[in-house]
């Protein structure tokens, strides 16, 4: 097999520029603290559970039994942990419609303004939820369900911008590679929030969000003075003109043909040699582009099964094995580094392959056989880490692929070369899609869980993981047969 050439002459990582590694890191931190509060919220679930329930401050000197008994949300822990499923449902439906929103808006405002308003104003509203409603005492369903809402809302501004940065400073060479290893910042932001949480539980749920809260806010600001959004900002060449000089530039991983062979440069907008001014296309046109339809139900399958990893495996291994919630806590960061290692490698295979598809298809199909192990795990700890890494390898990664090198291949396809300004409202779809089935997902879980167990609820990702290929199954097929051709030609030539 020919090795891409990016591969060839190991210049992948020294053609970067130290602002490359700034926009790199910058990008990647932000998203990681937008996470690190949404996991803040799923560690601190059996305590919020207790706090809601009767029996949570029966005996407290601070606050004795009549006044909790007029403040108590819930009369079972069951009906708190079913509440509880709902805001992750409602959570995850407005952070959906927040998507394609801030997609379109990223697209025509500064990217540097969107994330750090999001940022600073979500971990607003997560320090108002966790941490001034316990100082105050105040409970309040709607409240809570409102305050949720607007953090899905807000926080939907992070994904498009970021991905829509990186895309405008790096190019189609190695971004499987480059891509797999950033979209790992999810995964650290659920370490980061794990980490946080557990340190100071001990202290009430409340210190959890507002360390959380604190520390995204002070990231925002950075943000705000410290990011540039594209190469033109300090008058460099933009990603276009580079990749345009190249001779293999115009054959990108997402093609609208059907063939490879098909391929005709004049397909795209931007006359060669001609200078237009980017312009954002319509979300009906974003919709229209190849692949995109098909990745964006494959990944509303996909994401209910990953995110429902992430925000019911903590409350799980309480549940089910008994552990200690800090204990639960530190133990699922094991499933994040599956998939930081699985979404770089299978990234690296899918750049030397010159396709994703295949790729996706061969993981998504062991990760059928990764939940059927996980299902069974023994109360054992290292068992369970060892099969819950492996699970979020097959799991994590592809997620981790569709979202971020996917999303920018179907972004900066050939169709809308010369309408650049397309990458954050691509990545609002596809992105939008998936928090759509994610969002249906959590409130399936806790219905699931409740009335069948467990088992039922790993039968039920099996179902949506076998969906995830069913979607993605002619781009599959289409990208296997052309890698047959490519083979048979390249036998042929010799």
């Amino acid at each position: 097999m020919a090795w891409p050439r990016f591969l060839q002459r190991g210049t992948l990582f020294t053609s970067f520029s130290h602002h490359h590694v700034a926009v790199f890191l910058l990008t990647f931190f932000s998203y990681s603290l937008l996470h690190a509060s949404r996991k803040t919220f799923s560690n601190v679930k059996v305590s919020i559970s207790k706090q809601w329930t009767p029996n949570a401050f029966n005996t407290s000197i601070d606050l004795p039994a009549e006044i909790w008994s007029s403040n108590h949300l819930f009369p079972s822990t069951e009906e708190a942990t079913l509440f509880l499923g709902t805001l992750d449902t409602v959570f995850l439906f407005s952070y959906a419609v927040g998507l394609f929103i801030s997609g379109i808006i990223g697209d025509r405002l500064n990217l540097r303004w969107v994330l750090s308003f999001g940022m600073c104003s979500s971990a607003f509203v997560v320090f108002v939820f966790g941490t001034l409603t316990e100082w105050l005492h105040f409970y309040s369903k709607w409240l809570y369900c409102g305050l949720w809402i607007g953090n899905g809302l807000l926080q939907s501004t992070g994904w498009p911008c970021v991905v829509a940065v990186m895309g405008n400073w790096f190019g189609k060479a190695g971004r499987g590679v480059v891509f797999g290893l950033w979209s790992a910042c999810a995964s650290v932001g659920n370490i980061l929030g794990a980490c946080l949480a557990s340190s100071v539980l001990q202290y009430g749920y409340e210190y959890a969000f507002l360390v959380t809260a604190s520390v995204q806010f002070a990231g925002g600001i950075v943000i705000f003075f410290g990011l540039l959004v594209s190469p033109e900002e300090i008058g460099l060449p933009s990603i276009e003109a580079e990749e345009n000089s190249e001779e293999d530039s115009h054959r990108p991983l997402i093609h609208g043909a059907e063939n490879e062979d098909e391929y005709e440069p004049n397909y795209s907008i931007q006359e060669d040699g001609a200078v237009t001014q980017a312009k954002a296309i319509s979300f009906h046109q974003a919709c229209c582009l190849p692949g995109v339809i098909p990745y964006s139900l494959a990944y509303a399958c996909l994401k209910l099964v990953n995110y429902s990893f992430f925000f019911w495996l903590p409350f799980y291994l309480s549940n089910n094995f008994r552990w200690k919630e800090a204990e639960a806590d530190k133990l699922s960061i094991w499933y994040d580094v599956g998939g930081i290692v699985g979404g770089t490698l299978q990234g690296f295979i899918s750049d030397v392959l010159q396709k994703r598809a295949p790729v996706l298809a061969l993981s998504l199909f062991l990760a059928v056989g990764s939940l059927v192990g996980y299902s069974r795990s023994p109360n054992n700890k290292s068992i369970n880490a060892l099969l819950m890494t492996i699970t979020g390898f097959f799991i994590g990664g592809p997620s981790n692929m569709i979202s971020s090198a996917i999303s920018a291949d179907l972004g900066r396809q050939e169709l809308i070369q010369g309408s650049s300004e397309a990458l954050a409202t691509v990545t609002g779809i596809v992105d939008g899609t998936g928090s759509i089935g994610a969002a249906v997902g959590q409130y399936l879980v806790s219905l699931i869980q409740d009335n069948l167990g467990w088992m039922w609820v790993f039968y039920f990702f099996i179902l949506m993981t076998s969906c995830t290929i069913l979607f993605i199954s002619p781009l599959i097929v289409r990208e296997v047969f052309s890698l047959v051709q490519r083979r048979q030609a390249r036998v042929l030539s010799e």
